[in-house]
């Protein structure tokens, strides 16, 4: 008796088992969509991709504002599994999907991502678009895809017969052993750069002895990450950007960014490595180049005796650089209507002495994107090994400037040379705390040091935390600058006339600003 009652309480179990089952199986049977979808955008663009190198990934919204769960019958691309995009619909990646319920007042994520070979056009650029499709028949939505895609020439290290890439040597550590990274070492055929097609480059590529590179008008170079260009002792660089006709455009203009063409990464910095101009290196000439977003954006290395210039920089705008701009140790560097804009170190690092010359320049660090560990301009002649003497520094009709109270810093060992001055420049140096007041290096009245210097006057830049330095109607710097220096520069880094009495720093004030 009481196995027959426990058997039957097990066979009612069952039962009401089936009958929940086909209870909340009735829950799933959804309408198929009538084109009542909405989304979070009606076109999605993908931005700018090189050929060949994967898109970042995208998002579309699909929203049900119903009052009722529906099944959307089909998700997928137009031309289906040939399609050059790729779809994550609720987690499962493909192209084509079928059956996906949405419930009612919910909403569903879509991931995008494409990856195109734009020498199947026989074009440059193509623009690849195409439809993401949602439904069946005369209920089909639609939401267009679109990017650019960009043909390049692609330099990267070979890989070795044991798998590993190839590597240069590029330095010796503290205790003399050799430090290698990846890289390659330019061949003939690419020491001349062309603006048919971008550059992309991965690892250092290294300009050998004897060998120089020369890069035309319109250039673009674009690094992947820890990569960068190196100048070996006895080559050199020759950069022949161009004033463009329209200044918003920079078409002539030679730029070195990352390879990452998103706009979420813009004004990202530390996004590639380093250009790096070696000891030896000599006749390097650095002429309307833009290098944005690096590591450290350029490194000059020289020795003594500093006969001639290492680098000679004109019309040349670094900034948003992860540690300095520009970082030269016992270098010798020539620059006019040049901007060393904001960096998460410094803007401009001299080390170990050298010599320098920066005439209608603009320093300026107005670092945005986190803790800032320098001022704009660094100055220092310690000795290591036979290095030291800072045998001249000298800033003329220069801003040095940037958003903290004190912007330029010299320390100096006093049994090397030490030779600085400043002439017609607009100073940002507001020692609030009494620090510097016994250091005689900040001796304003020293006639050899301070020739008519502006301190913590408003140079009124358009827009500094974005690098934009040109200067507006209330600035200091207007009209301000010695006119008789020599070599004369009589035009600005965009061309205007600086005539007859020019402006400091490397922008002239003119009403279209």
């Amino acid at each position: 008796m009481k196995h027959w009652y426990l058997n039957l309480i097990s066979v009612c179990t069952v039962l009401l088992l089936f009958a929940s089952m086909g209870s909340c199986r009735k829950d799933f049977e959804y309408a198929d969509s009538t084109g009542n979808l909405t989304f979070s955008k009606d076109t999605v663009f993908l931005d700018t991709i090189f050929s060949n190198i994967g898109s970042a990934t995208y998002s579309l919204k699909v929203y049900n504002k119903g009052i009722s769960d529906i099944n959307i019958p089909f998700i997928g691309m137009e031309t289906g599994e040939s399609s050059n995009y790729r779809l994550n619909v609720d987690g499962s990646a493909g192209k084509e999907f079928s059956d996906i319920p949405l419930l009612a007042k919910d909403s569903l994520f879509i991931f995008i991502e494409t990856t195109f070979d734009v020498s199947q056009t026989n074009a440059n650029e193509f623009l690849l678009t195409e439809g993401l499709l949602f439904g069946i028949g005369e209920e089909t939505q639609r939401v267009e895809l679109v990017t650019l895609v960009k043909d390049a020439i692609f330099l990267y290290p070979q890989t070795q017969a044991d798998g590993s890439k190839e590597t240069v040597l590029i330095d010796v550590d503290a205790e003399g052993n050799p430090v290698y990274v990846e890289g390659f070492y330019l061949e003939n055929e690419h020491l001349q750069f062309t603006n048919e097609k971008p550059y992309v480059i991965y690892g250092y590529a290294v300009v050998t002895s004897g060998n120089t590179v020369q890069m035309d008008a319109g250039t673009r170079v674009h690094f992947h990450n820890n990569s960068g260009l190196i100048v070996e002792s006895g080559a050199s660089l020759l950069v022949n950007g161009a004033l463009s006709e329209d200044q918003e455009l920079m078409e002539n203009e030679v730029i070195f960014e990352g390879d990452r063409l998103e706009p979420g990464y813009a004004d990202e910095p530390g996004q590639w490595g380093t250009l790096w101009v070696k000891e030896g290196s000599t006749n390097n000439q650095l002429e309307h180049l833009t290098i944005k977003n690096a590591t450290v954006g350029l490194r000059v290395d020289g020795s003594f005796p500093l006969n001639s210039p290492t680098l000679t920089l004109r019309n040349t705008q670094i900034f948003n650089s992860l540690n300095q701009n520009l970082w030269a140790t016992t270098a010798s560097i020539a620059a006019t209507n040049t901007i060393l804009g904001g960096a998460g170190g410094n803007s401009f690092l001299i080390d170990l002495g050298g010599s320098y010359q920066f005439m209608h320049c603009t320093i300026a660090n107005y670092w945005n994107n986190g803790f800032r560990s320098g001022v704009a301009l660094a100055i220092n002649n310690f000795k290591e090994n036979q290095g030291g003497n800072l045998e001249q520094a000298d800033f003329i009709n220069t801003i040095v400037t940037g958003s903290s109270a004190v912007e330029y810093l010299l320390q100096a060992d006093e049994e090397a040379e030490f030779n600085f001055s400043f002439q017609n420049c607009l100073v940002q140096f507001n020692d609030i705390n009494n620090s510097f007041t016994t250091n005689p290096l900040y001796n304003f009245a020293d006639p050899n040091r301070y020739i008519e210097v502006i301190f913590d006057k408003e140079p009124d830049f358009f827009l500094p935390f974005n690098n934009q330095f040109s200067i507006g109607p209330d600035s200091f710097a207007i009209d301000a600058a010695d006119p008789d220096i020599s070599p004369p520069i009589s035009t600005d880094i965009i061309g205007i006339d600086r005539s007859p009495i020019p402006d400091i720093g490397a922008f002239e004030f003119h009403s279209q600003n």
